[in-house]
């Protein structure tokens, strides 16, 4: 008598390739229906009577003034606001290299004040290491830990 394991494997196999071909034939045999040409979306009708206005795209909509009138809006020009000036560091002296360095104004302050934050420091000490160079900074990371904590 034969073995039925290698029989069932097949038959099952059959089956499955059955169905599979029969929901493709019946997916593609449903029709398919593209969106309607109307705007779905408007909530608004338009009043009887009337004829919509072609819409401009990405073009804001034109000014009209209220009641016809012909005056145009005065925009006063923006008050000038003086910029706290950022104090430069004090020098900073590199142990490893035995050499003083000077610091780099600050570029903008978003502290309270215009204050330089820790964040608004550590971007300048990684920028003073790439410019003087590790010839002027020794190690980098003890060079950049040295000034933000200065």
């Amino acid at each position: 008598m034969p073995a039925r394991g290698p029989y069932l494997v097949e038959m099952t196999g059959r089956l499955m390739r059955i169905v599979l071909v029969s929901l493709a034939a019946i997916m593609s045999a449903v029709p398919v229906h593209a969106q309607p040409e109307t705007d779905r979306y408007t909530i608004m009708v338009p009043e009887k009577r009337t004829q919509p206005e072609p819409p401009e795209p990405w073009l804001p909509p034109k000014y009209k003034s209220p009641r016809g009138s012909r005056e145009h809006v005065v925009v006063p020009p923006p008050a000038k606001v003086a910029r706290p000036r950022a104090p430069v560091p004090p020098l900073l002296y590199v142990p490893e290299t035995g050499r003083t360095l000077p610091n780099l104004p600050a570029v903008s302050g978003s502290g309270a004040g215009g204050g330089e934050t820790y964040q608004d420091r550590a971007a300048r000490c990684a920028n003073q290491a790439s410019i003087y160079g590790p010839a002027a900074t020794g190690d980098r990371n003890a060079y950049i830990g040295g000034c933000i904590n200065q």
